[in-house]
């Protein structure tokens, strides 16, 4: 099969684009996103705290993701206060082909980052921890 002139025009100029995306995760918008954090962004202070005045403390959460190195990076690039846990499934209940993430509120941008995790498709929801 041969391709016309025209033909090679459309995928010289497609080419860079879906290359150019390729790198890129697909993801939700803010009313989606906030719709998979489970629990009251409005109770949590602008330092990441909730509570009593006289009982201020980090609200900690959890979530599930795939169980591949490259996520992992990832997450840890949007969220320095992940911690990984590879064998537990968690309350949250993550399946053995995915990891365990836990994170604190209590750290400088708090409210983007739990924003920009919630957007990931592969994020199912954001779950408050008890951590037990």
């Amino acid at each position: 099969m041969k391709l016309a002139d025209w033909q090679w025009v459309v995928v010289g100029c497609m080419t860079p684009l879906i290359l150019a995306c390729a790198g890129r995760q697909p993801r939700l918008g803010t009313e989606a996103a906030l719709r998979k954090i489970k629990f009251d962004l409005a109770q949590i202070s602008p330092a990441g705290l909730i509570g009593p005045a006289d009982g201020w403390r980090s609200l900690s959460y959890e979530f599930c993701a795939p169980a591949t190195e490259s996520i992992i990076q990832q997450l840890q690039a949007i969220d320095p206060s992940l911690q990984i846990y590879r064998q537990s499934p968690g309350r949250i209940g993550c399946r053995p082909d995915q990891v365990l993430a836990s994170g604190e509120t209590h750290q400088p941008r708090w409210r983007k980052i739990l924003l920009k995790l919630a957007k990931l498709l592969y994020i199912a929801r954001i779950e408050p921890s008890l951590g037990e």
